[in-house]
Formats: C-alpha cells, structure tokens, sequence
C-alpha cells in the first residue's frame, strides 16, 4: 500500500465521494487486514447477535451490515457519502442504510442494543460528539465494538515501514503521536483523510462519556491468516489495530 501524508484541513466528505468507487472496487477484491485479521476478532467479541438491534457507524458499501444479517441480526447502517450508501442499498435491498453524520445521529435515546464502528472514528473530525451520541443511542448495558487504527500511526508513523538499502524492513517510524492531526492518504485510486488522536485521548474520552471498557486487543494475524497472506507477517511486529469493547452501564439495577 502506497501512502501519501501531509497536513489536512479537517474536512473529509468530498475526499470520501470522490473515492467511493474505488473504496467498493476494494472491498470487492479483498482486503486481507479486515477478512483475516479483524473480522473474526469482530464477530468474535459481539458474539451471538440474534435479533440484536445494531448500529453500524460509517456501514460504507454496507459489508459488515450484511454479514450481521447473515448472523441473524438487525443491522442499520449509517454512512455520510451518498455514493456508499446507494451501493449498500442496492446490493441489500432489505437492509437498512441511510444518509447520516455520526456527530448527530438522527435516532432516539437508547434504541441499540449494540453500536459498531469498524475504522470509521479515525474518519470522523468531531470523534468526542460522535462517541458521546454512541453513548446515547445504545440502551443501558449495551455494547459499543470499535475497531481503529494503531496510535503508533499517528504522525509521521503513518509514512510506514523503514527500509534498509539491502531491502530489509527495518521499523516503522513513530513521531507526534500526542499531537492530533490530519493526514490525507491515497491507494488503489482511494483519497481520504485520516484523523489521528493518541490512545490517551480516545480512552478519556470514551470514559468520560460515560462507556466502560470491558476488552482492549491489539489483533495479530495467526499463523493461518499469515499463510493466505504473507504480507499479515508484519503485523506480528508492530499491530495495526486496536478493538476496543465498551458497554454502557445499566444503573436501574
């Protein structure tokens, strides 16, 4: 993967709209870091969802609301960029998806049982209104499931891997990970902008919203996820991702 980081302004809806062909055309072709890596610690840490009510924050081409469907769930998906949202819609016609900002979610208090956001928060600008409306909408002792990037990212880290002259990764650079920024990145004809914050202020933020956290992953590929594909090795060295599980404390009891 090619990445190109410089500072952005804090916008990233017309870089998402502009990208939202080559963003499916992704997806389709298989991305090995959500299919091998992620996805069975997702699925894993949610669990049975058998008529769960969920949230998917940011549902994109609606990927992961149709494999919760597969499981028996009830997923709504959200999404700001039209583009993805008429393509979930069309490849999942039953399904439901619509047009919204996870600043300001357009539901009422309480409604899920379960909110997921699946690398969207280091899409979103205003990440504290964003986790404070999570908070909102789930129903007390429901569950937020959030997948993000690695901190150790941020900043210049975002540029990855360091080679040596004879070819040989050497580490991946770690720099400005207090500060928060903006970073637009590009590959496979995708431009979007990424947003960093340091673990520091996601937990805070998180807790004083009110969540408390019951698991904290840093997800590495097993020895099977490696042998379908080679290039999971690095994650081995220095995890990706972070998944986080928070639940929302049900004080009626």
């Amino acid at each position: 993967m090619g990445l190109c980081y410089q500072a952005m302004s804090k916008t990233s809806g017309d870089f998402w709209r502009t990208s939202a062909e080559a963003w499916t055309r992704r997806v389709d072709e298989g991305d090995a870091n959500r299919d091998l890596l992620l996805d069975p610690v997702m699925l894993g840490l949610l669990g049975d969802v058998t008529g769960s009510r969920i949230l998917d924050l940011g549902c994109g081409e609606g990927r992961f609301c149709r494999m919760l469907t597969e499981r028996h769930a009830v997923p709504v998906g959200i999404d700001p960029t039209p583009e993805l949202i008429a393509e979930a819609a069309a490849r999942d016609p039953n399904g439901r998806y619509l047009l919204g900002e996870a600043e300001q979610l357009e539901f009422e208090d309480g409604c899920f049982d379960t909110v997921v956001s699946y690398l969207t928060l280091c899409d979103i600008a205003d990440y504290k209104a964003a986790i404070s409306e999570c908070f909102r909408v789930l129903k007390p002792g429901g569950r937020l499931l959030l997948a993000n990037i690695n901190s150790v990212f941020g900043g210049s880290a975002i540029r990855g891997w360091l080679w040596s002259e004879e070819g040989e990764r050497l580490h991946v650079p770690v720099d400005h990970v207090t500060f928060e920024s903006g970073a637009r990145i590009e590959w496979a004809g995708i431009h979007i902008v990424n947003f960093h914050r340091s673990t520091s202020d996601y937990l805070t933020t998180l807790l004083d919203a009110g969540f408390q956290l019951t698991n904290y992953l840093e997800p590495v590929p097993t020895p099977e996820a490696i042998s379908l594909h080679p290039g999971l090795a690095d994650g081995l060295r220095v995890p990706n991702f972070v998944v986080m599980a928070w639940v929302k404390p049900d004080t009626s009891n």
